[in-house]
């Protein structure tokens, strides 16, 4: 729940803040000399009194390292930047293990609480994606060739170059990330004049420095997907401020299908209408077992109206809580209080999981500062100010709300205070956890508070330690949460929306939403299990948005109206005990669609990638045609239309397939295409043309064909009726005596269960008992999987193959 669906746009000037007669920061690191700033060396070289050439080790070990050669940046052997100033630093050798690894830095000539460094312009044959703030609360991908189009509050820039034409020489990636460093954080940016530079800045006018030493970590590798998880579990190291999501607890409502309240009511949520829900959900065969109570549910109040008691334009985002626990709605004849509530779900609906909806700052618009429930925090209204960057692209409604208005912000003194009471009442109440939203408005409240990197983390902390102590399982839900404050300062959340809302009356939204989730995931996925948000099951969209959830790696829940569903989309991602097929990691665009626009060149398919336990999956969407991306803003409204696309897919999209496949595979692979029911046999390098019209998709589940007993060629595919098909397996062994090849697998079920086999079996069991089959042509084995136990069980499947 965010309500941002207006926004405008304001140009910004990038000029360096001026010297202030406040107090200023004594450098930390300030040297431009090459073996000083804990090695950073600045872009002019000092003479060399002799040369000697260099050893072969030398030179191999040059063609991975990071470094500086006059006024170049080298990454892998390559030039990434020319023309650098320099006063441009490097910090190179930041670990052994990584050689490419290094920080970026500048110094200026005075201090100030932001600068605008340059870093020089892209040089030729690189094309990069960005992942950049289009609004203060949200991150979008871009693509393009040169430093002039990287957009403002650019927070991930990946490129490209490749040795030879076109898409077939060896590639070479580089990953420029801007972070934290002390209390600065920084982005990238590009000019009209091709220049790439650094935005270094503390939201605090009194927190100052001449100079930025770790503010541009920079890596390079031949794989995008590696290189990110290696380079973030390496600044997780060096920075110590945040986790890799692998060191994080996963909360468990992930494996189970949800609904939240939002778009089903809106803030006017009740218990009757939240009971109608989850009945209809449960007797139509997909039983919620995670619910989300959004916004409604708290005890507000709007401090501004008029004498006619009408709320002025935009107060909404201003209204503040006025005490902990719940509103009216939740007091009475039939609903006690939320306790009461949270029983009865819990006991007659089967519901294992309820989170309540809250703030960051407790609601939009802060706390009552007046409030008797509220003084014991020392709340003050404060006025939000917003950077440069925060206007540069979209300005936002409730931002611009807010600064009109105030905040009333928690002391940061009592911010632990705040939450835990607010987390015990809950926990006390039997909530499990919380979505905590609006969560990047500190930025915009450092001023007096030691800025935005020290006020963001300082909530950050208490917020973490309140969900650990009042609840089992790391239970919290990030949300309007990217910023890089917030996302290098996450220890232990696990959870965070990855996009903007699902708005199902915006149709030209519905493509971009699932290119956007997929494009964040590359950097949000290495931190967090990205959260693609709710979808509604009885839309024109439902299919497309619910294959996507399915490969997400993410939970899986929707918004549906009580009694609004369409249960043919549902049952494709729900069992019948409500559990899901999550996949193993955060679904991801593959490696050959990462620099190209699915959304707005009018000739690529979007193919993302995810792996199961035996198994790799790609979907692949046509998001052409039916949207644009909202940045920038066009003077005339899209016309949705229909695209036809010709494509291809390859079994080699997948990554860590060989993982999967183990030491013994030959390469060769199953592929069953979902909607269209067709079994191929393909080795890892082959392709499949794939032809979609727009907001049609396919997906695909990737099995290794592994040998047995000498002669039998298996792969399983997993529940065919699924979209994530895949996702049911759990293991694949063997066995052979003297008259049987026997092949065990455990598969989660019922549903129609398939395998792909070289041969017809004799026998085929589930749970010891013999089952009828079909075998076809194409190699497709079918049977049944009858019911049985629920989520921590397994159907023992056999299949038997008489020996010759």
């Amino acid at each position: 729940m965010t309500r941002m669906h207006l926004a405008g746009r304001l140009a910004v000037a990038l000029a360096v803040a001026p010297a202030s007669t406040s107090t200023v920061r004594p450098p930390r690191y300030f040297s431009r000399c090459r073996g000083l700033n804990r090695g950073a060396m600045s872009l002019v070289a000092p003479a060399c009194t002799s040369f000697r050439p260099p050893s072969a080790a030398a030179s191999a070990r040059q063609m991975t390292t990071t470094r500086l050669e006059g006024r170049s940046l080298l990454v892998g052997g390559r030039e990434l930047l020319a023309q650098s100033p320099p006063e441009v630093t490097l910090r190179a050798g930041v670990d052994d293990a990584a050689p490419g690894a290094a920080f970026l830095g500048a110094t200026a000539a005075a201090p100030s609480s932001r600068h605008v460094f340059s870093l020089g312009t892209i040089s030729k044959g690189w094309r990069w994606l960005s992942l950049f703030r289009f609004k203060i609360w949200w991150m979008a991908p871009k693509m393009g060739p040169d430093a002039a189009g990287v957009p403002a509050e650019t927070q991930m820039l990946l490129l490209e170059t490749r040795n030879g034409a076109g898409a077939t020489g060896d590639a070479v990636y580089a990953l420029v990330l801007p972070v934290l460093d002390g209390d600065f954080r920084a982005s990238l940016q590009g000019t009209p004049e091709d220049e790439l530079q650094f935005c270094f800045e503390s939201g605090d006018p009194d927190v100052q420095t001449m100079e930025a030493v770790d503010a541009v970590f920079v890596n390079s590798g031949d794989n995008p997907f590696k290189l990110m998880k290696e380079s973030i579990k390496l600044l997780s190291k060096i920075k110590g401020t945040f986790r890799h999501i692998e060191s994080k607890e996963i909360p468990a409502y992930l494996d189970w299908f949800g609904w939240c309240t939002w778009d089903a009511f809106y803030r006017a949520v009740n218990p009757a209408g939240i009971e109608e829900g989850l009945q209809s959900l449960r007797e139509g065969g997909a039983p919620p077992k995670f619910l989300i109570i959004d916004d409604g549910w708290q005890e507000i109040v709007n401090e501004f109206t008029e004498v006619e008691e009408a709320p002025i334009e935009q107060t909404i985002f201003a209204e503040r809580l006025v005490h902990l626990k719940e509103n009216d709605k939740f007091r009475g004849e039939a609903c006690k209080n939320l306790g009461d509530l949270v029983k009865k779900i819990k006991e007659k609906h089967g519901v294992k999981y309820v989170y309540a909806w809250h703030a960051l700052l407790g609601y939009w618009g802060g706390v009552l500062a007046t409030s008797d429930a509220m003084k014991k925090y020392n709340p003050k209204l404060v006025y939000p100010v917003q950077s440069p960057g925060n206007v540069a692209n979209l300005r936002d409604v409730a931002i611009d709300s807010l600064e009109k208005f105030g905040v009333g912000i928690i002391d940061p003194e009592k911010i632990y205070e705040f939450y835990n009471d607010q987390h015990s009442y809950l926990s006390s109440v039997g909530v499990n956890g919380v979505k905590v939203d609006v969560q990047n408005v500190m930025e915009t409240l450092g001023h007096g508070f030691g800025g935005r990197v020290a006020l963001t983390r300082k909530y950050q902390q208490a917020l973490e330690e309140s969900i650990a102590r009042n609840f089992k399982g790391n239970d919290i839900i990030c949300c309007m949460c990217h910023n890089s404050e917030n996302i290098f300062s996450a220890m232990k959340s696990a959870v965070a929306r990855a996009s903007e809302d699902f708005m199902p009356r915006e149709p030209t939204l519905q493509t971009l939403h699932i290119a956007n989730v997929a494009f964040n995931s590359l950097l949000l996925g290495e931190i967090f299990i990205p959260d693609w948000d709710m979808f509604h099951s009885k839309h024109e969209s439902a299919e497309f948005h619910g294959a996507a959830r399915a490969l997400s790696g993410g939970g899986v829940y929707v918004s549906d109206k009580p009694g609004v569903h369409n249960f043919s989309v549902l049952k494709k991602l729900v069992l019948p005990d409500g559990s899901i097929l999550r996949a193993r990691h955060a679904g991801r665009p593959t490696c050959d669609c990462l620099f190209d626009d699915p959304v707005m060149d009018g000739k690529s398919l979007l193919k993302i990638w995810n792996v199961n336990n035996l198994s790799a999956v790609i979907g692949v969407f046509n998001c052409q045609g039916a949207g644009n991306w909202t940045w920038p803003v066009n003077a005339i409204p899209h016309v949705p239309t229909t695209v036809n696309i010709t494509g291809h897919f390859s079994p080699s999209d997948a990554e860590s397939l060989e993982e999967i496949a183990g030491d013994d595979w030959n390469g060769e692979t199953a592929v069953y295409a979902f909607n269209s029911c067709n079994l191929s046999r393909l080795q890892k390098n082959q392709s499949l043309e794939v032809s979609l019209c727009t907001m049609a998709c396919e997906i695909y589940t990737i099995s290794p064909i592994k040998v047995f007993g000498e002669t039998v060629r298996v792969a399983p595919l997993g529940l065919l009726s699924m979209f994530n098909s895949g996702g049911a397996l759990d293991s694949i062994a063997s066995s052979v005596d003297s008259s049987y090849t026997a092949i065990q697998i455990k598969c989660r079920g019922p549903g129609r269960f398939g395998v792909y086999s070289s041969a017809r079996p004799a026998i085929c069991r589930v749970d010891a008992h013999e089952v009828e089959f079909s075998y076809s042509d194409d190699g497709l084995l079918a049977f049944d999987l009858p019911d049985g136990p629920s989520l921590s069980h397994h159907r023992n499947i056999e299949i038997l193959y008489r020996l010759s």
